[in-house]
């Protein structure tokens, strides 16, 4: 039987480190989550380190919130950040629903939305490079120089390119079997001489963004004994 803090918690699967391209609950950023008896859900979240950007943090919490409240069960939600130096600021923020710029005021100097964009087309650049990547290893006798006419027909129905097609859709791109794999976030190819570099950008992209999830990883097994322990009641 399904309880509701399993909905819960299966709702902030689409929360998403901005930064890591991963949601929060694999991330095992979900230190805790009860749900009352009046439906009332409380949720903890920590990451790796104290100094994790304020920004950052306040978005995934901001997202957790809004996912939980957006049930249509749940009476209040409270979500709070734990261990961080700026958990106060965020917390109370959060508490008094002000939003990004009420919580953090001038210390806000970017709008949230913009944050979202700029790390959804990282995100977007990392998912079609390794969708074209596999690709090129299935099959050895594809030249990189023709990955730009690739279209999205020619992937393999896997999770890789379910990624790449949410992270299309998350920038507005054009989601259909003849659509070009190989786009910048406006939905503009590459020529053919163009190609290969900006593959070698993408995989730089795509390295970091693995490798930063990776140490992230580390950091939170070194932090805390039980990283990979969610404590979940209904």
């Amino acid at each position: 039987m399904t309880t509701r803090a399993d909905s819960a918690m299966r709702a902030l699967d689409v929360v998403i480190d901005p930064e890591l391209d991963e949601p929060i609950t694999d991330l095992d950023f979900v230190q805790s989550l009860t749900v009352s008896e009046d439906r009332d859900v409380v949720v903890h979240l920590r990451l790796p380190t104290s100094f994790c950007a304020p920004n950052f943090a306040y978005l995934m919490a901001s997202d957790a919130k809004d996912v939980l409240t957006g049930l249509p069960w749940t009476r209040n939600v409270t979500v709070e950040l734990d261990d961080h130096h700026d958990s106060p600021i965020i917390n109370a923020g959060l508490a008094a629903d002000a939003g990004y710029r009420g919580t953090f005021a001038h210390e806000a100097e970017n709008d949230l939305e913009e944050l979202r964009t700029t790390f959804r087309r990282k995100a977007h650049v990392a998912a079609m490079e390794r969708c074209l990547t596999a690709l090129l290893k299935r099959d050895p006798s594809r030249r990189m120089e023709d990955m730009g006419t690739v279209v999205l027909g020619d992937l393999p129905d896997d999770d890789t390119t379910r990624a790449l097609r949410s992270r299309r859709r998350s920038l507005g791109l054009d989601d259909v079997p003849d659509s070009i794999v190989m786009v910048d976030h406006t939905g503009a190819g590459y020529t053919q001489l163009d190609v290969p570099l900006a593959l070698r950008r993408a995989r730089s992209t795509r390295i970091s963004i693995d490798g930063n999830a990776h140490f992230c990883r580390g950091l939170l097994r070194t932090r805390y004994d039980d990283p990979d322990r969610t404590t979940v009641d209904a």
